[in-house]
């Protein structure tokens, strides 16, 4: 194992058999792109073999930070040295830069496939800051090795390799959510598409409630979606989508996601400005939730939510039969909101602009759907949200605001 700094090289021997061993050094200068050199040898008479974990294959050759990290526009590691220890299979690696970057990661294990290794990895690529979050499921050796590149470059350059020793691995079912990119919570992603002051920077959001809001600042000519998902989804009626909902204020918009079962959970953000046609990823979250939550879905939303809209009660998208529901809803610029279920009720606006009234339910099967018109010469109402109505033991209705 041979690691290299500034001004000296360490190297590491560990003879696979009793006997006796040459070594051969070669070097060239750090610059040159010539055939190494040979430079020394050192014969090796080893009495006794260690009997240990054979390590992991390192193609780089050198392990640690590489010798001109600073070139890189690396300043600090958060490990010194190329060992590092996950006593319970988990571990945060941090490098401080010197100018804004990307990094990619790449972990080997003897018994990781390439598939889930893309499960053990979560990136973070902050300003002046590179993380990421491993995890270990099974115990023994790994090669984490770091690639970098500014923003504007083409390739990615391995500027680290670091052997992690696994003590105490850590089950397959906590591991993180497939599809993860390079931009996981906040960074030099959000920031680019605008949003600040996250409530959330770090990519991982453990909840014991099974529900969370993530909120950022947001210009208003940017507007911002968000999905849910999960790798294995055992039994849920309502597809994923219908847990999460996204309220854009004059200021801020918000990320309200409830979850339907444990597990670990992906929430993608995607945005575009006013002029742009389609949405572009910004970042992705990772949300932990192993105390079996079984939240009810949101409403099902039309395109007609907007900028504004903002949905008080009921906070739930199934309603229960037979009862009378309290709307409270602010839909900006509307002329009349309604609700159209068994019966047609027409809501109040209070002098906050909110709209709301109360509304009875109905039989089991039946679709409400709240509906607006944006004129006073239009004669057709636009579907905004709908809800389902279902027998059973109440849900939770909640309320915002």
């Amino acid at each position: 194992m041979m690691t290299v700094s500034k001004n000296n090289m360490t190297i590491k021997v560990t003879p696979p058999a009793e006997g006796l061993f040459n070594l051969m050094i070669f070097a060239r200068h750090a610059d040159s792109q010539d055939p190494y050199n040979w430079v020394c040898s050192y014969r090796i008479q080893c009495l006794e073999p260690r009997n240990g974990e054979k390590l992991p294959e390192n193609p780089f050759h050198f392990w640690g930070l590489h010798q001109k990290v600073t070139d890189f526009g690396i300043k600090e590691s958060s490990h010194k040295g190329y060992l590092l220890v996950a006593p319970q299979g988990t571990l945060l690696l941090t490098l401080q830069t010197s100018r804004p970057l990307l990094a990619i990661y790449e972990l080997t294990n003897k018994e990781l496939d390439a598939a889930l290794s893309k499960k053990c990895l979560a990136a973070q690529a902050e300003e002046e800051k590179l993380s990421c979050h491993v995890l270990c499921p099974f115990k023994g050796y790994y090669r984490l090795s770091v690639f970098v590149k500014d923003l504007g470059g083409s390739t990615f350059r391995n500027m680290a390799n670091f052997l992690i020793h696994c003590l105490r691995p850590i089950s397959q079912n906590e591991l993180f959510p497939l599809g993860l990119s390079m931009h996981c919570g906040s960074g030099i992603s959000s920031s680019s598409h605008g949003l600040s002051n996250p409530s959330h920077s770090s990519p991982i959001i453990t909840t014991k409630l099974g529900k969370c809001n993530i909120t950022f600042h947001a210009p208003t000519n940017v507007e911002v979606t968000a999905s849910l998902s999960k790798d294995r989804v055992m039994s849920t009626k309502y597809p994923l989508e219908r847990y999460v909902l996204v309220t854009h204020l004059r200021t801020k918009v918000s990320v309200c996601i409830v979850l339907p079962e444990s597990g670990v959970y992906k929430v993608g953000l995607f945005g575009r400005s006013r002029d742009q046609e389609d949405f572009a990823h910004i970042c992705d979250y990772v949300i932990h939730c192993f105390s079996d939550p079984s939240w009810p879905p949101f409403p099902r939303v039309y395109s007609l939510w907007r900028r504004g809209c903002v949905l008080l009660e009921p906070r739930t998208g199934v309603l229960q039969e037979q009862s009378w529901v309290r709307f409270r809803i602010k839909v900006p610029k509307a002329y009349q909101v309604v609700i159209l279920g068994q019966e047609k009720t027409v809501l109040q606006q209070t002098p906050n602009m909110v709209w709301e009234g109360d509304v009875f339910t109905g039989a089991a099967g039946t679709q409400i759907k709240l509906a607006a018109k944006f004129s006073q010469h239009c004669s057709s109402l636009e579907v905004i949200l709908a809800f389902e109505v279902e027998g059973g033991p109440p849900a939770s209705l909640g309320c915002s605001g």
